[in-house]
């Protein structure tokens, strides 16, 4: 009974994982507001009827994309940004981990690029979620570097804003990057770690 039960639930793992895959081939070419739930069950090869057995609507489905699309970055937050490291080997970290990341996950980096400010209420606010816990990982390890002692707490969590909306910035970058011109990715690397080292040096002023 147990190995049934098993079997089921890798089954239905499966199916679900079948919705987010053909969802984000799909939304490669819009939005999720003009999604359809007929076009993802067809993609799937499914009655639209099973669709409901995962998720409640395209809107809860776009929420489970955000989660896929941000959760994994979460371990690698703050090793990226550990206090102790000198702000120039911190911004190369940062810089090849956003790099690798638009690499691996070009249509993640999509949907979020696009839905950030989409038509999808729920979707929106799962990414701003998704962004605040980033920002308060990169304040806990701000708050442990000796350049910040003496910041309010609303000082130092508003430097870790800056850093993640200028991490998402570059995200994008990168991600126009794989249809440009040769030398493009290098213009985008050099920029990136100049703006990020701009944010840094500016900070070290903050309290003048």
């Amino acid at each position: 009974m147990s190995h049934t039960l098993g079997a089921r639930q890798a089954q239905k793992q499966r199916t679900r994982q079948a919705f987010l895959d053909a969802a984000l081939t799909l939304l490669e070419e819009q939005s999720l507001s003009s999604l359809g739930l007929r076009e993802v069950t067809r993609a799937v090869g499914v009655a639209p009827t099973a669709f409901y057995r995962h998720f409640r609507s395209t809107a809860d489905l776009g929420v489970a994309l955000v989660g896929e699309a941000l959760g994994s970055l979460h371990p690698m937050v703050r090793p990226t940004v550990a206090a102790g490291d000198d702000s120039e080997e911190r911004i190369r970290r940062a810089v090849e981990l956003i790099a690798h990341h638009v690499d691996s996950h070009p249509a993640h980096v999509r949907f979020i690029a696009r839905e950030r400010h989409g038509g999808v209420r729920a979707v929106r606010e799962a990414i701003q979620a998704e962004l605040a816990r980033f920002a308060e990982e990169v304040r806990s390890e701000l708050a442990a570097d000796p350049q910040t002692e003496g910041w309010a707490d609303a000082d130092v969590l508003m430097l870790a804003h800056l850093y993640v909306d200028q991490m998402l910035i570059t995200a994008s970058l990168f991600l126009e990057s794989q249809d440009g011109p040769p030398g493009e990715r290098e213009r985008v690397t050099r920029l990136a770690a100049q703006q990020l080292r701009l944010i840094s040096r500016g900070s070290r002023h903050w309290l003048d």
